[in-house]
């Protein structure tokens, strides 16, 4: 069932927009695809990596 979790939706939407920011950790400029609101840390792609929460299977 494709439609039960969203997956196959959204395709024809275009680009996402994307916003600068520098990130929390190591002070590098990337981008995100969300608003940042100021109250909690932005990190790049390699630091996220770090700081992700730890997922229990």
């Amino acid at each position: 069932m494709v439609g039960d979790r969203g997956f196959g939706r959204g395709f024809n939407r275009g680009p996402r927009e994307m916003f600068d920011v520098k990130c929390s950790d190591c002070g590098i400029d990337t981008q995100v695809p969300f608003k940042p609101s100021g109250d909690r840390p932005v990190y790049c792609k390699e630091c996220y990596q770090k700081h992700r929460p730890k997922r229990d299977y």
